[in-house]
């Protein structure tokens, strides 16, 4: 938003201007507009640390060890580390990805993955100083944060899930989602850390257009245009999620008193935060569906973020102010 703003991303031109890696493949055509609706044709995801893995379970060459060295820098467990180049064939994995036939929308963080080191090419800054500097911190949002224990003792920081498929032990300080914690952390679809207060500030920011204390830190066109819907058939804006055009109560994770310019997102371990324009509102609820075991499903099959959400609709319209 704040690069589209500044005049420095057109939403509309070939992803290849920005992702250079992507001028001589299938993605070259496709725009950041349908990337940040999810309406690219893109995969949803690639199970990159099974990729790494032969047919008879050992890792192949060049990808993880057991122990930390120059070559193998990233850590992802005590006992596993990776090497300093393996991102590159993520890279190269996303790049060769085939595309889905029909132009429609499906939910896919693989351009995510890239998006730190385009913005770094954008602003020739490092991608979390910049956000830091041009964004939490203005703000307050001091709990913001990728790799929390850089900066904050691991009881302070809710643990996620006994991983039992790849990592075999407790998450817990480290990013859930096994491709950005191979990108060391530090990624666009999964890894940021935060407080209630800190994403509120943020979304405050976003309800406020842009503005925080007298200082445009986002354009208020920017604002206007991510959390706006893009296409008729597509409910999301860019990158931020909204509600369904017609409500089914099956279907959606926010309250049916939602306005059409309402706008948030929700994590895949449980997390959700919504602003609403219309009701100066802003809804910030942090859980963990998936401790210890992700096969966890009763946030989902009580239905109970839409029945929170709406509850706090409810409580505020049944508030009278003295006029």
């Amino acid at each position: 938003m704040k690069l589209y703003g500044e005049g420095h991303l057109n939403l509309d031109a070939p992803l290849s201007d920005y992702y250079k890696c992507f001028k001589r493949s299938n993605k070259k055509n496709l725009s950041l507009r349908q990337v940040l609706a999810h309406q690219a044709r893109l995969k949803p995801y690639i199970i990159f640390w099974q990729e790494a893995k032969k047919d008879n379970g050992d890792y192949k060459r060049r990808t993880f060890k057991t122990s930390y060295s120059k070559k193998y820098p990233i850590r992802i467990t005590d006992n596993l580390f990776m090497h300093k180049r393996y991102h590159k064939k993520m890279h190269k994995a996303i790049k060769k990805s085939e595309l889905r036939d029909k132009k429609e929308y499906v939910y896919s963080g693989l351009a995510f993955l890239l998006m730190p080191d385009m913005i770094e090419d954008v602003t020739d800054q490092e991608f979390e100083s910049y956000l830091q500097r041009e964004i939490y911190q203005p703000i307050g949002a001091d709990n913001l944060t990728y790799n929390p224990t850089e900066q904050f003792s691991i009881d302070e920081i809710i643990p996620t899930e006994y991983d039992t498929l790849w990592r075999h032990q407790l998450v817990h300080g480290t990013v859930h989602d096994e491709a950005a914690a191979m990108l060391d952390g530090v990624s666009c679809n999964a890894g940021l850390f935060g407080s209630a207060e800190s994403l509120s500030r943020l979304f405050q920011l976003y309800l406020n257009k842009g503005s925080w204390d007298g200082r445009q830190i986002i354009s208020e066109r920017a604002v206007e245009m991510f959390t706006s819907y893009q296409y008729d058939d597509n409910r999301r804006g860019l990158g931020f999620d909204k509600p369904l055009r017609e409500y089914d109560a099956e279907l959606s994770y926010v309250a049916e008193s939602s306005s059409p310019r309402s706008f948030g997102h929700s994590g895949f371990t449980g997390t959700m935060v919504w602003a609403d324009p219309e009701h100066e509102l802003v809804y910030v609820f942090l859980s963990n569906r998936v401790y210890p075991y992700r096969s966890h499903r009763n946030l989902y099959r009580l239905s109970l973020r839409p029945q929170l959400h709406q509850a706090v609709y409810d409580y505020v319209n049944s508030l009278t102010f003295d006029l």
